[in-house]
């Protein structure tokens, strides 16, 4: 019997991942790390640098999903609006704070660089929310009610989803095995979708592909129940021997 995990959705915010000129990893680790602790994602969303889209954005997948996570807009430049997009969305004050500011203050004095205006809006922070700790560049994510808030960049991203990690509740991990099979998706569909009938707690995918000349599909069955998962794979490989 399949249980149901805790939810997530994920907001990619920034003009430039939908322009193209930055392709985006943060929801591939995400995803692979929420899977890890048995976490579902159940949607993502990409939007642009505007402030109603963003809000509109938060206010949906947080009360449609148990945990947000978010990437981008957190900086010290004029597009960085996602703190402010966020206090919005929960009609929350957001000013500079004192803790935020003395990480930032620490931070550039051991650079010997001035915390002037700009980097200081990286200490705004909604009244209410608790800091995600970056130990990459020190400028603090935060949480507000459900939403996590964190930056875009990679490396800082992964880093504060390796600090939150440990405070979510998660559910069964979801396991998976894959079969190669030498066949047009045409041929295996009737039977795979009886497989599927056969084994409902299960999610079986088929993802075509084609080389040199050669049409085939990499089936890949998914589920919490490793002998589950297993008894499918035996009786898939049964359908299509090589």
């Amino acid at each position: 019997m399949t249980i149901a995990n805790p939810t997530a959705a994920m907001l990619v915010i920034g003009d430039e991942i939908l322009s193209g000129r930055t392709r985006d990893a943060n929801m591939h680790f995400l995803a692979g790390e929420l899977t890890r602790i048995g976490v579902d994602l159940k949607e993502v969303r990409i939007v642009s640098d505007d402030r109603p889209a963003i809000i509109a954005s938060v206010k949906a997948l947080s009360a449609g999903y148990g945990t947000v996570f978010t990437s981008g807009g957190i900086g010290p430049t004029h597009d960085d609006i996602t703190a402010d997009c966020i206090a919005a969305a929960f009609d929350t004050h957001i000013d500079v704070r004192d803790d935020a500011r003395a990480i930032l203050q620490a931070h550039y004095d051991r650079q010997g660089t001035e915390l002037n205006e700009a980097r200081l809006r990286m200490a705004r922070i909604p009244d209410g929310a608790t800091l995600i700790e970056n130990p990459v560049s020190s400028a603090p994510g935060f949480i507000l009610h459900n939403v996590h808030v964190m930056a875009g960049v990679p490396s800082v991203f992964q880093a504060m989803v390796a600090s939150v990690l440990p405070s979510l509740v998660g559910g069964a991990p979801l396991l998976s095995q894959t079969l190669r099979i030498q066949r047009g998706e045409g041929d295996i569909a009737g039977p795979l979708g009886k497989l599927a009938e056969d084994f409902p707690d299960l999610m079986i995918g088929s993802y075509p592909y084609q080389k040199d000349g050669v049409y085939g599909a990499n089936i890949v069955i998914r589920g919490q129940d490793a002998a589950l998962v297993d008894e499918a794979m035996v009786r898939l490989a049964s359908l299509f021997p090589e």
